[in-house]
């Protein structure tokens, strides 16, 4: 049934996603929300570039739930991992996920997240896309051995963390390094902002995605 709120007051957030790392995220910024997934088919399209992909899968799960909660706020992300222009996704096993990390080793990849923020009731619809290059340090074979039967990479997107707190497979990025997790944080709190959600912390005032000093990466110890 669709959530109603009171005038002058913020509506019920709803994030549309079943992933930990997200929720982790949005819970940051100090809004309350609750989790309501939405299942769609995630096969890309033909001729469709990861870009186009990513934009469309966020913005579809955001409509799913925006037309079941017409008077709530819904929050829906979409992550690609590209290499090579090859999308990299979650490994099927372990020896997928050694294969992927020995790829990625030394390299640099591009993660691409999208976010779309939909309110039916004021027809508020957007969607915007954080591009994060992301350079891999030459972590050894063992390192990947230890990780991979960790198991952590098992449902991942290019079978890594860039938060493991031993692993620690990122050498630097460009770009926002929380979106590599799944939620360009400091662009949902100025989306919030914009569409009148009060109630954010100050965390995310201080991005600086140009100079990539985040707030976000120091509580998170990234």
């Amino acid at each position: 049934m669709p959530s109603a709120h009171a005038p002058g007051t913020p509506p019920e957030l709803i994030l549309a996603s079943a992933s930990p790392r997200r929720q982790q995220l949005l819970r940051l910024l100090h809004i309350p929300f609750r989790v309501q997934v939405a299942e769609i088919d995630e096969t890309p399209h033909i001729a469709e570039s990861p870009t186009e992909t990513v934009q469309r899968l966020a913005h579809h799960k955001a409509q799913m739930i925006a037309q079941q909660n017409r008077e709530s706020l819904v929050l829906a992300a979409d992550t690609l991992v590209v290499f090579r222009n090859e999308v990299i996704g979650k490994p099927a096993g372990p020896a997928e996920a050694t294969a992927i990390l020995h790829r990625l080793r030394g390299q640099r990849h591009t993660v691409l997240t999208t976010f779309a923020l939909l309110h039916v009731a004021t027809e508020l619809d957007l969607v915007e896309t954080s591009e994060t290059h992301v350079w891999m340090r030459p972590y050894t074979n063992q390192e990947i051995a230890d990780y991979v039967a960790s198991g952590d990479p098992l449902d991942k997107a290019a079978a890594y963390a860039i938060q493991h707190p031993t692993f620690r497979p990122v050498e630097r990025t460009k770009g926002c390094p929380v979106s590599v997790m799944g939620l360009p944080l400091c662009l949902v709190a100025r989306a919030f902002r914009q569409s009148g959600v009060g109630g954010l912390a100050q965390v995310a005032n201080s991005c600086d995605p140009a100079s990539n000093h985040c707030a976000v990466t120091k509580l998170l110890g990234l």
